[in-house]
């Protein structure tokens, strides 16, 4: 059964066919998260972009356009949470508490990642995310540039510059 036939389903209020949507889609959407933020977060961030989901399925006008309009909600629940998290950095760094402790734990649970996630994290957000979204989430050029919200072009330079980036990180990398 195609997507597209399931999402129509689901919003006839079929509710095994919502399920099977979110089995299928279980795992790719939260390996983007995952790729973008670390597991713990990923967790939660995954919940939301189901939720969100949910919610807003019934208003999907074009039920062939599911992936990119699915990874376009998990995008901006990723923003959303990075966001969040920046406000309360700069709220912190005003006014170091006890909170310092559990920094420092986060940090080092980041550097426990895999290489891959290690080499990803180490490029700046714009660029990581087309990265992930065209080679590891396989999706095109055009659906990448309706996810970011910007020309196919921008996306090409994006990739572009995340190849040489990656490049020269991996170049640097100790074998």
């Amino acid at each position: 059964m195609t997507d597209e036939l399931l999402v129509v389903r689901a919003q006839l209020g079929e509710r095994a066919a919502l399920a099977e949507l979110v089995e299928r889609w279980r795992l790719p959407v939260w390996t983007y998260v995952r790729r973008m933020l670390d597991a713990e977060r990923a967790d939660d961030v995954s919940q939301e972009v189901w939720l969100a989901v949910v919610r807003s399925l019934p208003r999907l006008r074009e039920p062939g356009r599911f992936a990119p309009w699915l990874f376009t909600i998990a995008r901006r629940s990723v923003t959303d949470r990075l966001r969040a998290e920046y406000a309360r950095a700069a709220e912190q760094a005003h006014d170091p508490g006890p909170d310092v402790a559990v920094a420092e734990d986060a940090i080092e649970a980041m550097t426990d990642r895999a290489e891959l996630v290690a080499v990803l994290s180490g490029l700046p957000v714009l660029e990581r995310e087309v990265l992930v979204l065209f080679y590891l989430e396989e999706l095109s050029v055009a659906e990448c540039a309706q996810i970011c919200q910007v020309p196919a072009g921008t996306v090409k330079s994006r990739l572009n510059r995340a190849r040489r980036l990656l490049r020269e990180h991996m170049e640097g990398y100790p074998r």
